[in-house]
Order: C-alpha cells, then structure tokens, then sequence
C-alpha cells in the first residue's frame, strides 16, 4: 500500500495493475483488538452499488501492508460498523430532504 494524499492509496492488483482507493474510514475493535481500514476503488458491483473493501491494517505505518479479514467475527464486526454508518447516512439523507 502506497500513500500519496490524505485519504487516497494506490494498490497493486493481481495482474500488476496499480488501483487508486479511496479510504471511508479506520476503526479499531475492541472485540478483535485488531485495526481495520474501509475502503473503495470507486467502481460499481452489478446492481450499480460502490463497491467497499475492508483489511487489517497497522495504524503505526510500520506495515503498510494489508491483510485480510480471517474469521466470520471479524466480518460480523465490520458489516456491524458499516450497517451503523449507512444508517446515520440515510439518516442525514433523509434530513436534507
């Protein structure tokens, strides 16, 4: 993972491609005492949604490397937070309307 501006990391794919992402947010888990970044490449799935990546990440840089998700807790936290965070979205959403 190479940081270039705030928010923003490029990526190497597979195939040798290099990937722009755009970070959403880090969070730290009590639960899992691990640190999680999620992130997005800006490209759609087919039913026209964002498409949103979360790792394991090293929030003192030491490792910039990400890992990945091992465990169904580990998902079950994340997809936890990220129902929690749309929710307030649609909240504020709804709000402006």
């Amino acid at each position: 993972m190479k940081e270039e501006k705030k928010g923003v990391f490029t990526i190497v794919n597979e195939e040798g491609i290099e990937i722009e992402c755009e970070i959403l947010f880090t969070f730290d888990s009590d639960e899992t005492k691990k640190s999680y970044i999620v992130y997005t490449d800006n490209t759609l799935d087919g039913q026209g949604s964002t498409k949103v990546y979360a790792s394991v990440y090293d929030p003192t840089g030491k490792n910039p490397a990400l890992m990945p998700i091992e465990t169904e807790k580990e998902w079950l936290v994340i997809e936890n937070i990220l129902s929690s965070v749309q929710e307030k979205i649609d909240e504020e959403v709804g709000k402006q309307e």
